[in-house]
Order: C-alpha cells, then sequence, then structure tokens
C-alpha cells in the first residue's frame, strides 16, 4: 500500500488531486497576498474626508504639490471646517483649492501643506479589459476594499452633470458608502482612476488617473474648469439627401435648435430656432458630443463661425461663447 492521504479509498496523487489542490492553493494564496499588499500600499494615500453632515468620504494624496487632496465634488456640501483624516489617524484642516461639479472632481489644500507620501500614478496605457482592479475608500478612518475586473475602457463620454471627459474606466468594483473620491487601483498598488458614483448615476465608471492629473492642475491654476457656451437647446436631426447634395454639406446629421437662451450668446449672435447647426469653428457637428468638443476653454470669450442651414440655405454667423458658470 504506497503511503500517503487516502480519500474514498483512492490515493489521491492517482488522481491528481493532491498536485492540483496544492499548485491551486499556492496560486489563491500569492494572489491573495499580491492583493493584500497592494491594498496595503494604496491606502498609505487615501484619506477621510468629513465635509458633509452625515458620513465621510474617501480622498487621494494626489501628485501636484504638498498637501494636495483630491476627492469628489458632491461630497463637499460645506465650504467652511472640512476636515481631512490622514492614514496614521491625524486630523487636518482643508481648503477648497478648486472644484468642477460637471466632472464631480474637487482638489482641497491640507493647513501648512505637509509634506506627504503621494498617490503613485498608473501610465495611461497600463489597464487592459480583465484585468484586476481595486477600488479603495476611507469613509471611517480604516481602509475598505473591494475587487473586481475591468470590463471596459472608453473614450469620450458625458458625466452625470454634463461634462465632457476624454476617457473612463468601467469595473465591476462594489462602491460602497463612503468610496466616493478614493481611488480605483491597480493589482501593483499604482493608482489607475479616480471613483465616484456621481460620474454615471451610480454606475462603477472612473475618471482615469492621466485625465484626473490635468483636471486637478486646471483646477490649481484657475479654481475652475472653464467651459465655453452658446446658450441653446438642440437635438439631431437628419437632413435630406437632396439638401445636403445642393448645399454640398459633409454629413448626413446636424443640430437643430429648439430653443435659444434669451440674452444668450447664441441670441446676440443671431441664432433663430429652426436653425440647423451644421459647423462650428469650422468643426463639423451633428451631435452634442461634437458641439462640446467644439466649444472648449480657449473659445471662451472667441468670435467663432458658425454655419446654419435656415430656409434651405447655408449661412454663416459669427457668435462669441460665453463661459459657463457651473452650479452644484
Amino acid at each position: 500500500m504506497s503511503a500517503g492521504p487516502w480519500i474514498f479509498g483512492r490515493h489521491p496523487r492517482k488522481w491528481g488531486y493532491s498536485m492540483a489542490a496544492e499548485s491551486t492553493g499556492g496560486v489563491l494564496a500569492a494572489l491573495s497576498d499580491e492583493l493584500a499588499a497592494a491594498v496595503e500600499k494604496a491606502s498609505q494615500v487615501v484619506v477621510t474626508v468629513e465635509a458633509r453632515r452625515r458620513r465621510g468620504a474617501s480622498g487621494i494624496l494626489w501628485p501636484a504639490g504638498h498637501g494636495i487632496v483630491v476627492t469628489a465634488d458632491h461630497v463637499i456640501e460645506r465650504e467652511d471646517d472640512i476636515l481631512v483624516t490622514l492614514p496614521d489617524g491625524q486630523k487636518i484642516g482643508a481648503v477648497i483649492a478648486g472644484r468642477d461639479p460637471s466632472t464631480d472632481i474637487a482638489v482641497l489644500r491640507l493647513a501648512g501643506e505637509p509634506a506627504l507620501p503621494t498617490a503613485g500614478l498608473a501610465a495611461p496605457d497600463s489597464l487592459r479589459v480583465g484585468h484586476l482592479v481595486l477600488a479603495i475608500g476611507r469613509p471611517s478612518g480604516a481602509p475598505m476594499a473591494s475587487l473586481g475586473i475591468v470590463s471596459a475602457l472608453g473614450g469620450a463620454w458625458r458625466t452625470a452633470r454634463g461634462g465632457v471627459v476624454q476617457g473612463y474606466i468601467r469595473a465591476d468594483v462594489s462602491l460602497f458608502p463612503g468610496f466616493s473620491g478614493g481611488p480605483l487601483v491597480m493589482t501593483d498598488g499604482r493608482v489607475a482612476g479616480l471613483n465616484s458614483w456621481h460620474f454615471a448615476h451610480g454606475q462603477e465608471v472612473a475618471i482615469p488617473s492621466h485625465l484626473v492629473s490635468g483636471i486637478v492642475q486646471a483646477l490649481l491654476t484657475q479654481g475652475r474648469i472653464r467651459r465655453a457656451y452658446l446658450g441653446v437647446a438642440s437635438q439631431p436631426v437628419h437632413l435630406p439627401d437632396a439638401l445636403r447634395q445642393a448645399l454640398g454639406l459633409p454629413r448626413s446629421t446636424g443640430l437643430l435648435v429648439v430653443g435659444v437662451e434669451a440674452g444668450s450668446p447664441a441670441e446676440r449672435g443671431g441664432l433663430l430656432l429652426g436653425d440647423v447647426l451644421i459647423a462650428v469653428g469650422g468643426q463639423p457637428v451633428s451631435d452634442a458630443e461634437d458641439l462640446q468638443a467644439a466649444l472648449g476653454a480657449a473659445a471662451v470669450g472667441v468670435p467663432l463661425a458658425v454655419t446654419v442651414v435656415r430656409g434651405g440655405q447655408r449661412r454663416d454667423l459669427m457668435v462669441t461663447p460665453g463661459e459657463r458658470v457651473s452650479t452644484r
């Protein structure tokens, strides 16, 4: 009789059971240790943000200067008496350095601007669909984590508050209460993105770190994100083939103007109900994303050529976009 353990009267090595079990156990143990190490590393730069009545939220010590914390804008319900609890339990007062409700990002500056460890950010091309990631939060002092995989990586999208972000990460992690403002983390502990359930009506979507950094720099410099606007309500409309061919239009759709705000740049520039926008600043427009792309920060206060179809004729107008003021 062979030496060694027997199960149900058969030697496990004969079935390959023992070797498979040992191998699987080793892999799972190594993976478990790696995930725990990633949480431990990342949680050293995750803080608690106390700026609302009910529960705390999370924030990240961001590599943008001494004492900079990035969090979700919607968790900042008061502008005074903001407290940040560091990973070691120390509480420090903070002030708002800048905020952008459209992307749900706020930047806080800690009192005294202490030199603290900051997050290591993942490179833009680090993630692939299928990678394991962790959502980390610190809503009440102790770090918390949930695990999932990257289910999609996408391009430009419109947030729930109307902002346009040039990319997103969708992962099937659980965003527990207070996780907003915390990081989406790779298995090596690097921060891949910023989580907030406000981004996409509660769906698990994060803004990639390199895009967050651009927004943070703009907020630190200006206190806000400048966005141009015309003051129109519009909807896509199909252009008849005969009209498109007669006017030499490159696209089969445009934006029908269904509303013009009183006193807006659009009204001052001569846009009328029923006009069909086909180009702004020389860029063809056929949907809201095209229009937003044509109205970047550089367009504020700068006259733009706006091409419309009015009464079956092509007309060129000059409109000077204003600056949209974000409201919470």
